[in-house]
């Protein structure tokens, strides 16, 4: 590094020109780096959704999820394989070992399901494989609200709204919550069926046959050629009314003889309320590796354009928005990182009192911070808390190269009187390993921390490589700016006398008295010093295990999530109504300006789950902190009646599906009554562990449910098949599409169901019929049992065994450690 210094002090123009060639990449650098809260973490994750629509969530374990795990478990480097089977849908999450590539792992994963697709229940629909991406999440809510039916409301949000935005730069995906899509119902009178001696199966293919459009081929008529259609298709909703089922004795019986034909919507199974008032919600998720808060700004003016061409009823407004706190954070910490280097050159001038040597050293901050701007862009980092917090604490470090090289530099000019041409060499190569030795012992510090594994290695990895590569250039700004700048800029100091006796300031003599004696009674006591030197090192262990632990600060983010869940059992309209109780309460709240309260929008589609997100005022206009206000909002959920759960969560950063609480503790065993027993008692002893709130469990029993016990010796005398039962109730009860209608260039569902009287209670359902090979159709209570029983809301699993998970939030003061390990204590016990 020597002949380095002696080159750039000999040759100014080319050590100016190496430090600004790094200069302006990484000032062009800098304008291409993304904006995020957090690194972009690549956790190679899959999950597999498979519905069955009806299905209990014990069917769907045993006939869907069962297989889809045997089938993954034979792929490498699986991790470990969580299942949840609810209601009419089975979502498996695979998680493999971080060195697994995640589109690998994603098309192993979709080459295994589709081996066990022929093996699923007929009526389960196709599966859905998807890589799990963190980086890809929601960074927007929009909610749609007009004084129209939801239909209509929700056909303005997808067509209007929804598929306009979805092409904007950045958009990954687009969902909507709380809607109500167009579909054409045909509903179904079991006992006229009977009456006519028909089954629902022949309805069902009747639609199917008559509402059909093949290709006709061509006719060549000389010269010229036709092409015949054949239109097959229904073009009007009413016309499902008319279709022909079947004749009986030179009648035709048609669709309105036994039921009847609507243009109606799919039955809702999510709910939206902003502020009280019902919406569609969209949810805006960014594409992987985009820039959230430009995608977010180039959405909400996209959103305004089509705002201005939407009916004037209609009401468009952007609820939740991640990168207003992404962008105020980096901002902030932008801020600080100048601020930071101005006080860091005062302090240096402070001592220095020299004007010129302060701006020497300085210029080590920005060269060195902007310079990293190129690192950054080519390893595909993001401006986020983790890189700027790197930086904000490299000013500091960065120009200790600097000052050593000037300070020794100037030495040599005031005590050996050399020139400052001669003195920049001479200095510098009897400092330069000193400085080296400085600098490689913080990158042996900073630089391993890049290469850190797990979870926590991935999101630490850009603030190692961020802060050695900061280091490394102040390194070579040390040796090449400084002594160059030295050597043109900085004067012999030509009065000594005067220079020592304005050093004999009393802030400097006193210094240097204090730190004599010190360094005095220090070399007197040295065991002494040696001795307190040890005990503190030793104290690191002890000072460790009080110091509470959490993976992620809780900052003030202006938003919380309150987390409500009915009775099992409870209906869509059930739950909406007591979810917006609880949300009118939160919006008496001093600070609170909007809620948005969903209903069934989580992963298990379960319409007795609920969330309320509420959006604060900005910090400073209002008075009370967001951990004051969850706490009160805790407090207001006590005075909820005992059968009704609730929870406070912060908004999630990372996205997914997964529970944001920040305790989770499972229980695993095949016996759901003996985990169901243990999780209660742990649930119990959970409650009363100081600083742990919202606790609960993801064991929900107690879901109501019609149990059909089949008579087969009955059955098989009347010439009624178990499949056929099955086929029937689920065409009945749960609805299944038979076909489709075309509107414009929109496609809407046909689906076939019993009319709702019958699907209101036990004595409707005993009504229906079933095919028979003897009689035509019986109805159901002539060959089951119709009985009522309870059972699991859903069933998870863990490693292909049942598991329970407890979940818990730590308040304000306590330590997830600490928690953790007193959990561990009461699982012993």
């Amino acid at each position: 590094m020597h002949k380095l210094a002696q080159l750039c002090v000999r040759r100014p123009v080319f050590a100016t020109m190496l430090i600004l060639a790094l200069v302006v990449v990484g000032i062009f650098s800098y304008f291409s780096l993304g904006v995020d809260l957090f690194p972009k973490v690549d956790i190679p994750t899959v999950s597999v959704v498979i519905s069955n629509p009806g299905a209990s969530p014990e069917e769907v374990e045993a006939e869907i999820t069962k297989k889809v795990e045997d089938a993954v478990n034979t792929i490498s480097l699986i991790d470990e394989v969580r299942s949840t089977s609810s209601e009419g849908q089975a979502l498996v999450i695979i998680t493999f070992e971080l060195s697994k590539n995640g589109d690998i792992a994603a098309q192993e994963v979709q080459n295994k399901v589709n081996l066990i697709v022929p093996d699923l229940p007929q009526t389960a629909k196709q599966p859905v494989v998807q890589k799990f991406d963190p980086d890809a999440a929601p960074v927007l809510q929009i909610a749609v609200s007009a004084p129209r039916s939801l239909r209509d409301v929700t056909l303005i949000a997808d067509k209007q709204i929804k598929q306009k935005l979805e092409n904007a730069k950045g958009v990954g995906e687009i969902t909507i919550l709380g809607g109500a899509r167009r579909e054409i119902h045909v509903m179904v009178n079991p006992e006229r069926l009977r009456a006519y001696n028909l089954t629902i199966t022949d309805v069902f293919n009747a639609l199917r046959a008559e509402n059909l459009e093949l290709p006709g081929g061509n006719l060549n008529a000389g010269a010229r050629e036709f092409t015949v259609r054949t239109t097959g298709r229904v073009i009007d909703a009413a016309q499902f009314s008319h279709i022909a089922i079947a004749n009986r004795d030179g009648y035709v019986v048609k669709v309105s003889d036994i039921g009847y034909a609507e243009d109606s919507y799919e039955e809702p199974r999510t709910a939206a309320r902003l502020d009280g008032v019902p919406a569609v919600t969209l949810v805006v998720a960014k594409q992987s590796g985009e820039n959230t808060v430009a995608t977010a700004a180039e959405v909400k003016q996209r959103l305004k354009e089509i705002a201005a061409a939407l009916p004037r009823d209609v009401k468009t407004q952007v609820i939740s928005d991640q990168s207003v706190f992404i962008q105020a954070a980096v901002e902030n910490i932008k801020r600080h990182l100048v601020e930071g280097s101005l006080f860091a050159a005062i302090i240096i001038f402070f001592f220095l009192a020299n004007i010129r040597t302060t701006l020497i050293a300085a210029v080590a901050i920005p060269t060195s911070i902007i310079s990293t701007f190129a690192l950054m862009a080519a390893l595909g980092f993001t401006l986020n808390q983790i890189t700027m917090l790197a930086l904000t604490l490299m000013v500091g470090i960065v120009i200790d190269d600097a000052i050593i090289v000037l300070e020794n530099i100037y030495r040599f000019m005031e005590e050996k009187n050399m020139s400052p041409f001669e003195a920049a060499i001479h200095g510098t190569k009897e400092i330069g390993l000193a400085v080296m030795a400085t600098t490689l012992s913080l990158l042996a510090v900073f630089l391993p921390v890049g290469f850190m594994g797990g979870i926590v290695g991935r999101f630490m990895s850009s603030f190692g490589f961020t802060s050695a590569f900061a280091i490394a250039v102040s390194l070579l700004v040390s040796f090449t700016l400084t002594p160059m700048l030295t050597s043109r800029f900085v004067k012999r100091p030509q009065h000594a006398a005067k220079e020592h006796a304005s050093k004999d300031a009393f802030v400097f003599r006193h210094l240097d008295r204090v730190y004599t004696r010190m360094l005095h009674w220090s070399m007197l006591h040295r065991k002494s010093v040696v001795a307190l030197s040890m005990a503190v090192v030793f104290s690191i262990v002890p000072l460790f295990m009080f110091v509470g632990k959490n993976f992620l600060p809780q900052d003030d983010q202006s938003q919380f999530n309150v987390l409500v869940r009915t009775p099992e059992g409870s209906s869509l309209a059930a739950t909406t109504s007591v979810t917006e109780g609880i949300a009118a309460q939160i919006r008496h709240m001093p600070g609170v300006i909007h809620t948005l309260a969903t209903v069934g929008g989580g992963a298990d589609k379960s319409v007795n789950n609920s969330s309320i997100y509420v959006k604060l005022s900005d910090v400073d206009q209002r008075s009370l902190s967001q951990q004051q206000l969850m706490q009160r909002s805790r407090d207001l959920l006590k005075s909820l009646p005992p059968e009704i759960h609730s929870g406070v969560e912060l908004v999630s950063s990372i996205g997914g599906n997964q529970s944001n609480a920040d305790l989770q503790y499972f229980l695993q065993g095949p016996d759901l009554q003996k985990l169901s027993k243990y999780s209660d008692q742990l649930l119990a002893k959970m409650k009363t562990i100081p600083y742990l709130a919202d606790a609960d469990s993801t064991l929900r029993s107690g879901k109501p449910e019609v149990r059909l016990e089949i008579d087969r010796p009955r059955a098989a005398d009347l010439g009624v098949s178990v499949v056929n039962i099955e086929q029937a109730l689920n065409t009945l009860v749960a609805g299944q599409v038979a076909s489709t209608f075309n509107a414009g260039d929109d496609q809407y569902d046909v689906r076939v169901r019993a009319q709702e009287s019958f699907r209101g209670g036990t004595e409707g359902l005993a009504k229906m019929s079933v095919p028979s090979t003897k009689s035509g159709a019986v109805t159901l209570d002539q060959v089951v049992h119709i009985a009522a029983g309870t059972g699991p809301s859903s069933v998870n699993r863990l490693n292909r065994q049942r598991q329970v998970t407890l979940t818990g939030n730590v308040l304000p003061g306590g330590s997830q450690a600490a928690i953790l390990q007193e959990m561990n204590k009461l699982s012993d016990q």
